[in-house]
């Protein structure tokens, strides 16, 4: 059973969440919670699998909830959701350790898909959308033709390589097609990096080549300008 908490400041929310959760044959309601205070405590004391986290909550809201939780238990996967689509927010919770995030008006189907992709290690954000956000929200620290910033210099080449196809919102599959190499090679390079970098998902990957300079915004307009997010799991 996955194990659900959920954090709205909106009863009227939090009865809906818990109802399609509840619904779900692989997924239980740990606890609820109003406030962004009271989901780090209960995190602590139930260990969820994985928070539903607003990111717009009264005490403490769910990007430092969030930050909070993944810092102390690593193993938890945040969620989080806004009313907005596009917003500054949702990229600071992924700052702050959510592997996804949806909008609260989401559908059932995929809410509880979110839910399960999260659960086992993936990110519920879809890559073209996911570099919308980014390339509109965040601003790069350097051109793409400087030097490598410190931050990264500890990658290979082809660990830059691969760095640069997950923030183009490439999976594994397409990378090895890409760079003509085993799909087992690249997962490997993938374990590498996140461990060097630091980093829990693929969304955290591509903030770090945004901030880097690895990518930009322009190279992620092209990609796609879709604005509804799906819950779209990595290889």
């Amino acid at each position: 059973m996955i194990r659900v908490l959920i954090a709205d400041d909106q009863a009227l929310i939090r009865v809906a969440f818990r109802m399609i959760v509840g619904a779900q044959p692989d997924m239980e309601v740990a606890g609820e919670a109003a406030d962004g205070a009271v989901a780090v405590a209960l995190a602590r004391r139930l260990r969820p699998d994985v928070v539903l986290m607003d990111v717009r909550m009264p005490e403490l809201d769910g990007i430092q909830a969030t930050r909070r939780i993944v810092e102390v238990l690593p193993h938890v996967r945040v969620l989080a959701l806004s009313t907005f689509d596009l917003d500054e927010h949702v990229v600071a919770a992924l700052r702050a350790g959510a592997s996804g995030f949806l909008p609260l008006d989401v559908s059932p189907e995929e809410l509880t898909e979110a839910i399960r992709i999260v659960h086992r290690g993936d990110s519920a954000v879809a890559p073209r959308l996911l570099t919308y956000l980014i390339g509109t929200f965040i601003q790069t620290s350097r051109p793409r033709h400087a030097i490598v910033p410190p931050s990264l210099a500890g990658l290979s080449a082809r660990e830059l390589d691969i760095l640069v196809l997950i923030a183009r919102g490439m999976s594994n599959t397409g990378i090895a097609g890409t760079l003509s190499i085993a799909e087992s090679t690249v997962k490997n390079h993938v374990t590498s990096l996140f461990g060097k970098l630091k980093i829990r998902d693929r969304a955290q990957a591509v903030i770090a080549a945004y901030e880097a300079g690895l990518v930009t915004p322009g190279a992620a307009a092209a990609e796609g300008t879709g604005t509804a997010p799906a819950a779209l799991p990595e290889d």
